[in-house]
């Protein structure tokens, strides 16, 4: 299994020992760049962000490596697909 199965199906920001989605929470689909396939808790503990606006996730697997970020934006609609929008250092 390569790292980008590993990581489909899995919560961004969850505990390794419990990576899936959990019953009665919202979740988005990241499409596209370094967290393609995980999905996003829309919920209020979630990564801040607005009606229709795109949230900053942290990851190493992007451009910038440690420290870098990925920006994800709302699919015009499709509010449970975050598309990828590049990498940020």
């Amino acid at each position: 299994m390569d790292e980008e199965e590993f990581m489909r199906g899995r919560v961004y920001g969850a505990d390794h020992e419990d990576p899936g989605p959990r019953a009665g929470r919202v979740y988005a689909q990241l499409v596209g760049g370094p967290l393609d396939g995980l999905l996003l808790d829309l919920g209020g503990d979630g990564p801040a962000r607005g009606p229709g606006r795109g949230v900053v996730l942290a990851t190493e697997l992007g451009r910038y490596g440690p420290g870098g970020s990925a920006l994800y934006a709302p699919r015009p609609g499709d509010a449970h697909r975050f598309d990828w929008r590049g990498d940020l250092p």
